[in-house]
């Protein structure tokens, strides 16, 4: 029987607290703006890692903040290598986080019904 690695998850939370600190003190692009990296999911074989980021505005600060991530991709890929003792370093593909936006807008759509029932 194979045993399960926690590898991926360590590397993960490495990446995910390099990434918050990268972004927070030496990413200087407008685009970004205010990003709150939510998880990180790496593969089993730690070559590719996908970031989960909430962004605050409209969809279309979304699409800016994102491009402004994949631009700064390799800046941030390099800041991730320096911390991580692996022979490679994962790619990095940025995506947002739509687990809030669905949470909120469940809640909402039973708040509306509730409301129809008291009526």
């Amino acid at each position: 029987m194979k045993r399960a690695s926690h590898r991926p998850e360590q590397v993960a939370e490495t990446i995910r607290q390099v990434l918050a600190d990268a972004l927070a003190r030496e990413v200087r692009d407008p685009r970004i703006g205010r990003v709150t990296i939510t998880s990180v999911q790496v593969t089993n074989d730690l070559s590719h890692a996908k970031v989960l980021v909430v962004v605050g505005g409209e969809e279309d600060d979304k699409a800016k903040a994102l491009e402004g991530l994949a631009s700064a991709g390799g800046f941030l890929r390099g800041r991730v290598a320096g911390a991580l003792s692996t022979r490679t370093t994962p790619a990095l593909a940025f995506e947002l986080d739509r687990g809030a936006e669905h949470a909120q807008r469940i809640e909402s759509l039973l708040a509306s019904l509730r409301r129809g029932e008291e009526a």
